[in-house]
């Protein structure tokens, strides 16, 4: 089945831990057995598994009003209270926005989705807007050796 959509925050109802869980149900007539051998018969009704699936934390920050507030008010410092830096808003609301520079520069970091909530959540976006993925590059990640000729 597709996961149960939450219209408030546009992710997977019940997203715990960065995973949310969807049922699957497995085609009728179909015979498994469990880790203790016992055979069971699926009629296509009930579930079989829980597949886990990618989902982002949200807690209610928007990423429209983010960037309406770094675009109109960022002067003020009004975006970094929105997002839950207090100090740095106050920093910007005394020093407006340190003389326009720092509100052009958080307007772009926030835009471009660098600059985020403070509590480490991800922005509320709507499907049919622009999302950005982070790619990196771990001990695990897969290396092609360059080769010269």
């Amino acid at each position: 089945d597709e996961p149960k959509i939450d219209n408030s925050t546009q992710e997977p109802m019940n997203c715990t831990n960065h995973t949310a869980y969807v049922q699957c149900l497995p085609a009728p007539n179909i015979t498994c057995k469990d880790h203790l051998g016992i055979e069971k018969v699926f009629t296509g009704h009930e579930v079989g598994f829980y597949k886990p699936i990618a989902c982002r934390n949200v807690n209610g920050y928007s990423y429209k009003v983010a960037v309406a507030l770094s675009l109109f008010l960022g002067w003020l410092g009004a975006d970094r209270f929105y997002l839950g830096y207090p100090a740095l808003g106050l920093l910007k609301f005394c020093t407006v926005g340190f003389c326009g520079i720092g509100s052009l520069i958080d307007f772009i970091l926030i835009s471009m989705q660098i600059v985020g909530p403070s509590d480490g959540s991800s922005y509320i976006i709507d499907y049919y807007g622009a999302r950005l993925t982070r790619l990196t590059i771990t001990n695990a990640t897969f290396r092609k050796m360059q080769t010269y000729p």
